[in-house]
């Protein structure tokens, strides 16, 4: 199983997020992925694969905001990071849009998700990350593990949130399927719904996007990820969800992470896209979940079972530290000690 990660997706180090009415610490650190680069010593090298196969998912408007909002937050005379307060119920989004503060909230969909001086180029080498990984696949390994941070699932093609500002399962699914890999499925087993996953292929059909996450009733995000969404229009059938209470153990979760991987089996898929959350984890301090290092074996032992060519993606996980020894469990089921 071959380990991507690139150095510069340290890069991206808002110092704060508005949460719960108030402010606190961004809890998207790099010493999260530090603490799991720092598991392992036989990182591959990441590869540059240009804009292209983010556009494929990402509006080229989206892109652009992007690579300049921390700029036009700085020339608007604010100070820090580029955070949103104004965010609009219905996104009728005009085309003329100048103010920095329009254009932040018009791609945002909370107030968790600042743009700091590096949150551009992190993105960026976390969306070549995970390319990065779907090329092992191609070249013929069995899995690969992308080392993606910032994460990606929550956002959509034109906007951000949940910390995630380029959606790296949907960039990688379709890279790997212009690979010829697919049919491709992602199988979603952070604590929080991926919104923007199924949202980016909600109406398409040729994606198959599985879902196992803490009931949006009591969580973030709060709005997507209950039982009853299933794809529409050419997409109908293909999205999935297993909603789970707070508390879950692996009595409950192994049950509905099979069912998934049945529907995985049944609907054909030839890649699978995992993008992995630790934030399932017992100890982990924004979740509440109650999986454990064993159960992340057991999850991954079955995952790989479907002997699927497997690419993971590193999603959330807050434990920064217990993160390392995590993603080695949630690994050690495709071969890694």
């Amino acid at each position: 199983m071959k380990l991507f990660f690139d150095d510069r997706q340290c890069a991206h180090a808002p110092a704060r997020e508005l949460h719960n009415g108030d402010w606190t610490d961004f809890a998207e650190t790099p010493a999260r992925a530090l603490a799991v680069k720092n598991h392992f010593a036989d990182w591959a090298e990441v590869t540059d694969h240009g804009l292209e196969p983010i556009l494929a998912v990402h509006d080229a408007d989206y892109v652009a905001f992007l690579q300049t909002a921390h700029d036009e937050w700085l020339a608007a005379g604010r100070p820090g990071d580029a955070i949103p307060y104004a965010l609009p119920v219905i996104r009728r989004r005009p085309l003329d849009l100048t103010r920095i503060d329009a254009k932040l909230g018009a791609h945002s969909f909370d107030t968790a998700t600042p743009i700091s001086a590096g949150t551009w180029t992190a993105a960026y080498w976390s969306a070549q990350t995970a390319l990065s990984g779907v090329d092992a696949l191609a070249a013929g390994e069995g899995s690969a593990y992308a080392l993606c941070r910032p994460p990606g699932h929550h956002c959509g093609a034109d906007y951000m949130g949940g910390y995630c500002y380029l959606n790296t399962p949907a960039i990688a699914a379709r890279a790997a399927a212009a690979q010829g890999l697919g049919p491709v499925a992602i199988l979603d087993v952070d604590y929080h719904h991926g919104n923007g996953t199924q949202d980016i292929f909600y109406e398409d059909g040729s994606v198959l996007f599985c879902s196992i996450h803490a009931d949006p009733k009591t969580d973030y995000p709060f709005f997507w990820g209950h039982a009853d969404e299933m794809g529409a229009g050419a997409g109908e059938g293909a999205t999935a969800n297993w909603p789970l209470p707070r508390g879950t153990t692996a009595e409950t979760y192994m049950p509905a992470l099979d069912a998934a991987l049945a529907r995985i089996r049944e609907w054909g898929a030839r890649c699978l896209i995992v993008s992995f959350g630790a934030d399932t984890y017992d100890g982990d301090p924004i979740s509440f979940f109650a999986l454990t290092q064993d159960d992340y074996r057991e999850m991954s032992r079955r995952i790989a079972a479907v002997d699927l060519p497997t690419l993971v993606v590193m999603e959330g996980g807050y434990a920064v530290d217990a993160l390392g020894e995590n993603v080695a469990a949630f690994l050690s089921g495709f071969g890694r000690d």
